[in-house]
């Protein structure tokens, strides 16, 4: 059950009514966003950068633990966050590197289900590497196993779903060094893989996930016990030294 939090300028309104919905359907997920957050929370504290913050449905939660600042593109996005954020909310393209702050850096970086959405994703982490202070740590989320690619990945403008290795390599490369990397909801992937490719449906479906949110519950909180070699996403935390 993965979500787009970036707005993508060059396939214009349809995509981006699809991100806007797919953000309003994940925001009713609450079991998952919060479990979610919890297997990213022990890394984030300080000065906080959340890149591709759509409607802010992680936002609130990340507040507890640092005083955050958001990026996205979309200018409606933009409104909703500035008013949950004091302002602390503006234009961001990570991989143009354009920001509407300027000679800031940070200790935690959220990318949460950006990446993919990037063409030259590269670029984009070396501009998340850039705004890391000494020390600082960028937590990477993106889509993982490259055969559960479908429609529903096109029309969300994902270029492309990860493994893990691709995502480790891909964070050195840009000068991080490797803290972490595991894979997330073994279950939400088969949802994802079924509905994607035998189904052949274009969007998640609110009920659905619903259902999934109640079900999925046990074998979420098993995850944290016993990673699963595989899911619906990659989770990669790298640090700058």
């Amino acid at each position: 059950m993965g979500t787009s939090a970036y707005y993508c300028l060059s396939e214009g309104k349809i995509m981006d009514k699809v991100g806007k919905k797919t953000l309003e359907v994940m925001s009713e997920a609450h079991f998952y966003n919060k479990w979610l957050f919890k297997q990213i929370s022990y890394w984030v504290k300080g000065d906080i950068l959340e890149v591709g913050a759509g409607i802010g449905n992680f936002t609130e939660l990340l507040k507890n633990k640092g005083k955050v600042t958001a990026l996205d593109l979309n200018p409606d996005y933009i409104k909703i966050l500035k008013k949950n954020l004091q302002g602390r909310a503006g234009f961001g393209d990570i991989e143009k590197g354009k920001y509407f702050f300027k000679n800031r850096k940070f200790d935690t970086i959220i990318c949460m289900n950006v990446l993919e959405h990037t063409k030259d994703d590269e670029e984009a982490l070396r501009n998340m590497f850039n705004l890391s202070k000494k020390g600082g740590r960028l937590i990477l989320l993106v889509p993982a196993c490259s055969f559960a690619y479908s429609g529903m990945d096109e029309d969300l403008g994902h270029w492309r779903r990860y493994n893990k290795k691709e995502a480790e390599v891909k964070l050195r490369k840009a000068g991080f060094r490797i803290e972490r990397s595991f894979y997330l909801n073994v279950f939400g992937l088969f949802g994802w893989w079924f509905n994607g490719k035998v189904l052949g449906k274009r969007n998640i479906h609110s009920g659905q996930l619903k259902i999934f949110d109640t079900i999925a519950q046990p074998i979420l909180k098993l995850e944290e016990i016993i990673r699963p070699p595989f899911g619906l996403s990659v989770v990669t935390v790298g640090i700058k030294k």
